[in-house]
């Protein structure tokens, strides 16, 4: 809304001042601004009807603000490109029919009209270019002009300390766990000078705060191939004033590593890069560390979860033109494979077996674990990102990454709670939710509906 008092001139000598992006004119952001005054003016602001306007967390001067919503807007038109190269190889977005083989909804075939061919690289390789100007010029300095406003955030939103990544991407043809973009690991107790091996099986369950039951009791926990998903629902009916969460609060399990609760997502991702040596992101987190005139101790918050995600994404969109030039080299020498086919009969499958596979979403480390008996699927289970971030307590007690992140955060005003926000959007959860805030007694202060 304090847009609307910026001087687009000033705004304008602002955006020049962090970039060269073109559209930085006086005339562009009037233009902008009128946009938001005609929003204002019509008294249907949507989303934003609500938000909590004129509270002491916001930061910015008018001039940031303005330029920040002519962004914003740009942004979507951003995306709207991003996703048609998704749209093109998985068929649609979101959603992409990743289900198929090779996760893809055409072949690769350069003599085909229908297929992925020349035509498509070259349209893909436009986007790519744009994504990455984008990025270069828009987001990164942006989360850098809006950090600087807020670097006491760097004191907040810590959480339990350990992080836990599947890695990502495979340099060469097989998914060699040794061998990726993206390493794998775990870092414990916030320690950057060591990464250590990621081993499934000692990733376990606990339901003891959660609506669910084992059949041997909720004190113990169970490894996904054991997993039992057996509802029962013992909260409280509406209305009621607070959850107890002494006893049972959770639709989500509580997964932990070694028994220990951990985050997973952009930042995780990042400091095991980090701490494993990645060339290219540690160049970044140092540069965005200096330029933000913070330590590295400043990546562990809120904050830090913030920029881990733009140095993320500028990371992986330099790597884009990369890896589309090894497809097009794979279909110029003829190699048109989209999947490895070794074990594609069905007759050559064993009655009996377990598996597992690891992938990184976008919100953080996803694994799937199947049991197979007498050739069919007797147990699948999975555990989310954000069933680990947005986990509950487990069995001893220990609070999930989202609980434990927002101990020792400052509340303005207990009615308008968006430090509280801040650091929970700084997960980027995936849940369809109603968020509500209550006092030391139980007594709910406030409801925030996310639709």
């Amino acid at each position: 809304m304090s847009a609307l008092k910026a001087d687009p001139a000033r705004t304008s000598s602002l955006a020049q001042s962090i970039s060269d992006w073109p559209k930085s004119s006086a005339s562009y952001f009037k233009g902008i601004q009128d946009k938001v005054k005609t929003l204002v003016d019509s008294g249907q602001l949507g989303p934003f009807a609500n938000a909590y306007w004129g509270h002491p967390a916001y930061k910015l001067p008018p001039e940031a603000n303005l330029m920040a919503v002519a962004h914003y807007l740009e942004a979507l038109d951003w995306q709207r490109d991003v996703i048609k190269i998704q749209a093109l190889l998985g068929a649609k977005n979101p959603h992409a029919q990743t289900y198929l083989v090779g996760g893809m909804s055409i072949p690769v075939d350069p003599n085909s009209q229908a297929a992925l061919n020349a035509g498509s690289i070259a349209f893909i390789s436009g986007l790519e270019k744009k994504a990455l100007e984008f990025v270069q010029k828009v987001y990164i300095p942006d989360l850098l002009a809006v950090a600087s406003f807020y670097k006491e955030w760097a004191n907040y939103g810590g959480g339990v300390g350990n992080f836990l990544a599947y890695g990502e991407f495979p340099n060469d043809n097989e998914s060699n766990s040794a061998n990726l973009w993206l390493q794998r690991g775990i870092i414990k107790n916030k320690d950057l000078s060591k990464v250590h091996p990621v081993d499934h099986t000692k990733i376990m369950e606990y339901v003891t705060h959660s609506w669910y039951e084992y059949k041997e009791g909720d004190a113990k926990a169970k490894h996904p191939w054991e997993g039992e998903t057996n509802f029962k629902y013992t909260g409280p009916k509406p209305p009621y004033e607070f959850l107890d969460t002494n006893k049972k609060y959770s639709w989500l399990k509580a997964p932990r590593y070694e028994d220990m609760p951990m985050e997973v997502g952009p930042l995780a991702r990042m400091l095991v890069a980090y701490a494993s040596g990645h060339k290219r992101v540690k160049e970044v987190v140092d540069s965005v560390l200096k330029k933000l005139g913070v330590g590295p101790e400043a990546l562990f918050s809120t904050l830090g979860r913030v920029a881990a995600r733009g140095i993320e994404t500028l990371v992986t969109a330099e790597m884009l033109p990369v890896w589309l030039d090894q497809l097009a080299a794979n279909m110029k020498k003829g190699d048109y494979r989209i999947h490895n086919g070794d074990r594609w009969e069905p007759s050559s499958w064993p009655k009996e077996a377990k598996g597992y596979g690891f992938h990184e979403a976008p919100r953080g480390a996803l694994g799937h674990w199947v049991f197979i008996k007498d050739g069919k699927i007797a147990n699948y289970q999975c555990v989310v990102p954000s069933t680990w971030n947005g986990s509950p307590r487990d069995a001893k007690g220990q609070k999930g990454p989202y609980e434990a992140s927002l101990i020792g955060t400052p509340v303005a005003d207990p009615n308008k709670p968006v430090e509280i926000l801040r650091t929970v959007h700084s997960f980027d959860p995936c849940m369809a939710c109603a968020v509500h805030v209550v006092d030391a007694t139980g007594k709910e202060v406030t409801k925030i509906r996310i639709v």
